[in-house]
């Protein structure tokens, strides 16, 4: 899932201050799952908004809205009436969904409420931590299900680099030793050969390098 978080109050207050009318729009998907964009963090901060703009004297109307989903158009023109009777929206979904909405509403100043961090998992309630970088080519395959350029401080395809100690990251001590992990699932699936082959460098043209990338199904076009 994509994972986010909410932007500083104080930021976010400077960005909506040009405005009298202000939809907070949530996403019902990932951000909510991390706690970063559902309904919850759409009401919450909707209050401490209004409570701070009071405070400071200024007169605020903010509306509040979760669809579903903030990428997708179906779920985007649940929001339609709710963004044609304000003057901004402030998004509290991905970068991916601030665009979409943006691209939907052009005459409507769209807002980020959140910084979009990685593509990860919930490890446990609480902790997020990044899987993919989305490179475009993926080769978890020759790693046992353990990508190296994400989960490697240093993003070595041929590993390890030798400066771990005792399955610990020389780079973070905080964080596991990828290679570390690789070996150990490798040699769990019994595939443990994979790494005596030379990979060679990676080609990034399939990552973001080249623009933004396109992924086109022609049998579910319309």
């Amino acid at each position: 899932m994509i994972v986010a978080e909410q932007k500083p109050i104080d930021e976010i207050k400077k960005m909506v201050a040009p405005y009298q009318k202000l939809l907070i729009l949530g996403c019902g998907t990932c951000v909510k799952t991390c706690f970063a964009g559902g309904e919850d963090e759409v009401a919450v901060l909707a209050s401490a908004l209004r409570l701070s703009f009071k405070k400071d004297g200024k007169k605020i109307e903010i509306e509040e809205k979760t669809i579903e989903r903030q990428c997708e158009n179906e779920f985007i023109q649940e929001a339609a009436s709710c963004v044609a009777r304000n003057q901004a929206v402030l998004s509290l979904g991905c970068g991916a969904g601030v665009q979409d909405i943006a691209r939907q509403f052009a005459k409507v100043p769209v807002l980020p409420g959140l910084n979009t961090t990685f593509i990860g998992v919930q490890e446990r309630p609480g902790l997020f931590t990044e899987e993919c970088v989305g490179c475009g080519n993926c080769e978890l395959a020759l790693y046992g299900g353990i990508c190296p350029i994400t989960r490697c401080s240093k993003k070595l395809l041929n590993g390890p680099c030798g400066g771990s100690q005792n399955g610990i990251c020389e780079v973070d001590p905080s964080v596991e030793c990828a290679w570390q992990l690789i070996i150990d699932r490798l040699k769990t699936l019994g595939q443990l050969d994979n790494i005596r082959a030379y990979i060679p460098p990676k080609d990034w043209r399939s990552s973001n390098s080249g623009g933004p990338r396109k992924l086109v199904r022609e049998d579910h076009i319309i």
